[in-house]
């Protein structure tokens, strides 16, 4: 969803990161948001947000990103948080097979506690720079991407390779996807009034049929 707030930007879409520990979400954030990256980065420990605003067809759009710790003890807590995300980058380690067979598992909670709400789902093989200890062949990954209607790019949060690539995609996806719902919306509204009859569009982004979301 996405909410028209104030002079500072248009819309805003929250975005979820998922996948294992170690994969290199927060690197991945951080990169995006500060382009900085640290060899360093210690895991996530339930969750963090970071934002980056960015022109998408003529409008601002602020992506608020939100980093889901990827241990098991902090799945309860983290569940919460998918809430009003309207997108997800689902990110495993092209290095270790394990990472990327349990994307089933991460893009199955996603589905149950984001539900309908989410427009666009973009899976990630990060650490490209480490193509010499692949583990996950780029076919394995556009197959399984292919089979359940994601996006796919690789990416390397040390290198920068792809990182800003795969954010302007999946926020242009999204506006357009929920655009385009907006527009159905009010349509089907202006049918089922009487002719003549004046819609204040401000009022409709106001209320349900925004493209509208998300409280940190």
């Amino acid at each position: 969803m996405a909410s028209k707030v104030d002079h500072e930007y248009d819309y805003l879409f929250k975005i979820v990161l998922i996948g294992d520990s170690g994969v290199g979400k927060s690197n991945i954030l951080s990169r995006f948001t500060r382009n900085e990256f640290c060899l360093d980065s210690k895991s996530t420990i339930g969750v963090e947000f970071a934002t980056r605003t960015l022109e998408v067809e003529g409008k601002t759009v602020k992506a608020q990103i939100w980093d889901t710790a990827g241990q098991e003890r902090y799945r309860a807590i983290t569940s919460a948080y998918y809430r009003g995300a309207v997108g997800a980058l689902l990110v495993y380690d092209i290095t270790k097979r394990q990472t990327f067979d349990n994307t089933v598992r991460w893009l199955k909670e996603l589905r149950e506690h984001a539900g309908s709400n989410i427009a666009v789902i973009m899976m990630v093989g990060n650490k490209s720079d480490l193509s010499h200890l692949r583990a996950v062949s780029k076919e394995d990954a556009d197959t399984f991407a292919d089979k359940e209607g994601l996006l796919f790019f690789e990416t390397s949060a040390l290198g920068a390779l792809n990182i800003d690539k795969a954010f302007q995609k999946i926020l242009m996806d999204i506006y357009q996807i929920l655009g385009r719902k907006a527009l159905a919306a009010q349509e089907t509204l202006s049918t089922s009034l009487p002719r003549g009859t004046t819609v204040d569009i401000s009022k409709l982004n106001r209320n349900g049929n925004k493209l509208a979301c998300c409280s940190p």
